[in-house]
């Protein structure tokens, strides 16, 4: 087998080895290459030191002809972003690569950080400190693939296992749990039987990880062709650490005849309905977050959860706000978590707009989505009629939108300007009659005229 390294990368590697050093394509690149998959980044490892590497990648280097430069990639140099650590990146018509040099990790003291690098000529011995067997593979074109872990075959038989004992990897760096979850999720493997037991009794030490690292793995998880990994988050012991809140999802029932399972599972089962966007993954993640808080039981045994958007809302928002995501994304999560479960009846154009106006404008369509995903995620009772109804509230929104009625104070064809014109004095009396006449266009759409809203203005129809 071999692999088709990207010119730079090979350029990087010929001129290492033309020089006398070992230099290999490593990790991730080399695994998603033999997966047929195109690779985010390219890394070299190389058992040359940092200063040599960037000696060599230098334009100031002096060849026999003079001073050296490409005539592949004439724009070389390199940058310092990890010299401690013995990586350079090597930067080729300004795209760039990391090189790093051959290293040993001392003791880890934080879960995450080794107290110290020593940097090492054996190849072997940087490959044995990585995470799993798939990200431990080294390739070029000379030698082709070193695989001291059988990375190649657990690629074969769709398997995440730790290179060497599962427990010393997960206790220099706790993240890696959450990162075996993620890889399963994105390439479709299984855990690693050894592998997976070595989480249990070693999930707590997640809460030496930042919030951010944890996030990042949380959303490449989300995103992933399988989301439903989130049930091994919370079968480790992970969820309990970082998302107790899920984990109280998967514990709580549902006894109402629109639910199948707990909350967690149809959760978990929404997350496959909606595509792989951050905003609609988290949102389906935590649309039920408040079930668990809200959930009354009538005289029948019937389980109702009478508040939940609202207050799940602001429990996401909190949740976000714990693991460090944007305020954008928030907001966004947040409104549609709100409105997922607002149903305009009678569906016609009036309720519609009016649906919009309450929502938000900016949460269409995307609501639609969340809220289809929701429904497939429920049990067979009326999901029909669901359906039906969903269907026919997104064909009235899109007849809404086709005819460019106005649905928010933006579209409005009288501005505050305009009042203050026909003599309105300024503050905040114009705020008051600017939503007096949205609501009066939300009813009916032929008033959005500048000419009808002021002569209604005139007739002292909005006076308080």
């Amino acid at each position: 087998m071999k692999i088709r390294l990207p010119d730079k990368v090979s350029f990087i590697i010929e001129e290492l080895q033309s020089v006398g050093f070992e230099a290999y394509a490593v990790g991730g690149c080399v695994r998603d290459s033999v997966l047929g998959r195109t690779p985010q980044d390219w890394d070299i490892t190389t058992s040359a030191k940092p200063e040599q590497v960037k000696a060599l990648f230098s334009s100031a280097r002096k060849a026999s002809g003079g001073v050296y430069a490409s005539a592949r990639f004439p724009v070389c140099y390199t940058i310092d972003t990890g010299i401690q650590h013995g990586t350079v990146t090597v930067m080729l018509e300004h795209e760039g690569f990391e090189v790093t040099t051959y290293r040993i990790d001392g003791e880890y003291e934080d879960a995450r950080h080794p107290k110290s690098v020593t940097f090492t000529s054996d190849l072997l011995e940087d490959l044995k400190r990585r995470d799993f067997t798939i990200n431990a593979m080294a390739y070029n074109a000379e030698t082709g693939f070193v695989d001291a872990f059988d990375g190649l075959g657990d690629l074969e038989r769709g398997v995440v296992r730790c290179v060497g004992a599962a427990e010393d990897r997960f206790q220099e760096d706790a993240l890696r749990m959450l990162r075996a979850v993620r890889f399963a999720a994105q390439l479709g493997f299984r855990i690693d039987a050894d592998t997976r037991a070595a989480i249990l009794p070693l999930a707590s030490q997640l809460s030496r990880i930042s919030a951010e690292r944890i996030q990042v793995e949380l959303v490449k998880l989300l995103t992933s062709p399988h989301p439903e990994e989130m049930r091994e988050v919370y079968e480790t012991g992970m969820a309990d650490v970082f998302l107790p809140e899920f984990s109280r999802m998967m514990q709580t029932p549902q006894h109402n005849p629109h639910h199948w399972g707990s909350v967690g599972e149809h959760t978990i089962a929404s997350l496959g309905e909606v595509p792989p966007d951050r905003v609609l993954r988290l949102t389906m993640l935590l649309h039920d977050v408040a079930k668990p808080l809200c959930i009354k039981t009538d005289a029948e045994g019937v389980d109702h959860f009478h508040g939940h958007p609202k207050m799940g809302a602001e429990m996401a928002g909190q949740i976000l706000r714990r693991l460090r995501f944007d305020n954008d994304t928030i907001a966004r999560v947040k409104a549609l978590i709100r409105a997922h479960d607002d149903r305009p009846l009678p569906l016609n154009e009036r309720n519609v707009r009016r649906a919009v106006y309450r929502n938000g404008e900016a949460q269409y369509p995307d609501l639609f989505a969340v809220k289809r995903a929701d429904i497939l995620a429920q049990s067979d009772y009326l999901k029909k009629e669901k359906l039906e109804y969903l269907d026919e509230y997104e064909r009235i929104y899109r007849g809404i939108r086709e005819k460019e009625q106005c649905l928010s104070l933006k579209d409005l064809a009288v501005t505050g300007s305009d009042l203050i014109a026909a003599g309105q004095k300024p503050g905040r009396e114009i705020g008051r009659i600017l939503d007096l006449m949205l609501q009066d266009v939300l009813d009916d759409p032929e008033l959005n005229t500048r000419e009808t809203l002021m002569c209604r203005y005139r007739e002292d129809r909005y006076q308080p």
